[in-house]
């Protein structure tokens, strides 16, 4: 945890409905702490397990598909602004090779606060607790924040 400075909250993005509702709850807190945000953004994918893919769009034109780092890199430029916009410093780090949980983890090091979603893009969609935000919730050297879904 920080002992001198502004407050740092740790929130790990990564495009889900989940991470949104974990980013816009942490600038929240950050406008009222005046504090700041560090989003971690973490993709693994070997390097041959992704070859583009060539889309044809409805006007006809061919484009191809972004890579893994390319999209990673575009959700988290989206999120810093998002953040910024709203008047909350804001920083970020894609992370390639490590798990989610162990790029958060290793973050919050140096956090106050780590936010997380309840779930991501992972594959069991009926978790109510995703395995990113169990390994965090268990190993955090901080305190940290679970953000769940509303109910419908």
């Amino acid at each position: 945890m920080t002992s001198t400075g502004p407050f740092v909250i740790v929130v790990g993005f990564d495009g889900s409905e989940n991470s949104d509702s974990a980013l816009n709850w942490a600038v929240d807190e950050a406008k009222r702490r005046n504090g700041r945000i560090r989003l971690i953004t973490a993709w693994s994918k070997p390097p041959l397990a992704w070859y583009p893919a060539l889309l044809e769009t409805a006007a006809g034109e061919v484009v191809a598909e972004d890579s893994p780092r390319r999209a990673a890199e575009t959700l988290q430029a989206a999120a810093l602004e998002t953040a910024e916009s709203q008047g909350v410093a804001a920083s970020g780090e894609v992370v390639h090779g490590d798990s989610a949980a162990s790029a958060l983890l290793d973050a919050a090091k140096a956090a106050d606060l780590v936010v997380v979603g309840a779930r991501g893009h992972g594959g069991f969609p009926g978790l109510h607790l995703g395995s990113v935000a169990t390994q965090i919730i268990n190993h955090a050297p901080c305190p940290v924040l679970v953000v769940r879904p509303k109910e419908s």
